[in-house]
């Protein structure tokens, strides 16, 4: 991964919002943007604009993965800010939150020539940074939208419209999070009966926020005296 020079003009923006998180933990992912600004990791770095590392609130409890940068994104360096980021401020709202609220990002950093879908190397080449975007930002939530992020995170192959709307438990960034899975809002403008079902599984955002997920802790070995049981079996684990 190559890096530039100087800290790229939009991930000041990306931060401007935040000065109640805490100013180191900011500040490291202010550094690792700082970094991907200048990825040359796939071919996609050709055609870009500018890398679209992601934006809000750094410290979140809620986070959405999307897919890819689109045309406005590419051009302003921020995800959703298209009529499809206008449609997720709005099903924000009627949850009670705010875009500075959550932190949004997508599966791609960078825009694939005409917005056709991302191919598994560029996956491939960019899902690292994603992850330690998730590990560092610590949400409970992760909500994907579509089927790329959905597939990503959730390391199965079934598509949006099997599990939208099915929370589960994984482990992002070395921590337990609830994943949910969402239709990404571009496919529910153009479809109320989609619109519909996004609205409904949105509304259940805030129960899933309020749920508690058990942190992972490494089990300790129990101590015994000696002989106080009979020798293990050997388990067959091939």
């Amino acid at each position: 991964m190559a890096c530039t020079d100087s800290l790229h003009p939009q991930v000041g923006v990306i931060f401007a919002t935040v000065s109640a998180v805490p100013v180191e933990h900011v500040d490291e992912l202010q550094a690792y943007a700082q970094a991907v600004s200048g990825c040359t990791r796939c071919r996609l770095a050709q055609g870009r604009t500018q890398v679209v590392f992601g934006a809000g609130n750094p410290h979140a409890d809620l986070m959405f993965v999307g897919e890819a940068p689109g045309f406005h994104e590419d051009k302003q360096g921020l995800p959703f800010v298209g009529q499809a980021g206008k449609l997720l401020e709005k099903l924000l709202a009627q949850i009670g939150l705010a875009r500075s609220d959550v932190y949004i990002a997508n599966v791609l950093k960078c825009r694939p020539p005409g917005n056709r879908d991302p191919q598994p190397d560029e996956i491939e080449a960019c899902e690292s940074h994603l992850f330690r975007q998730i590990e560092l930002i610590e949400p409970t939530v992760v909500a994907t939208l579509g089927n790329f992020a959905t597939k990503l995170l959730s390391g199965r192959p079934l598509g949006i419209t099997k599990v939208h709307g099915q929370e589960q438990e994984t482990t992002l960034g070395g921590r337990k999070v609830l994943l949910f899975p969402l239709y990404h809002p571009a496919a529910a403008l153009y479809t109320p009966t989609m619109l519909k079902i996004l609205e409904s599984d949105f509304a259940r955002l805030p129960e899933l926020l309020g749920r508690s997920v058990e942190p992972i802790v490494e089990a300790q070995p129990e101590l015994t005296l000696v002989g106080s049981r009979p020798p293990a079996e050997q388990l067959g684990l091939f």
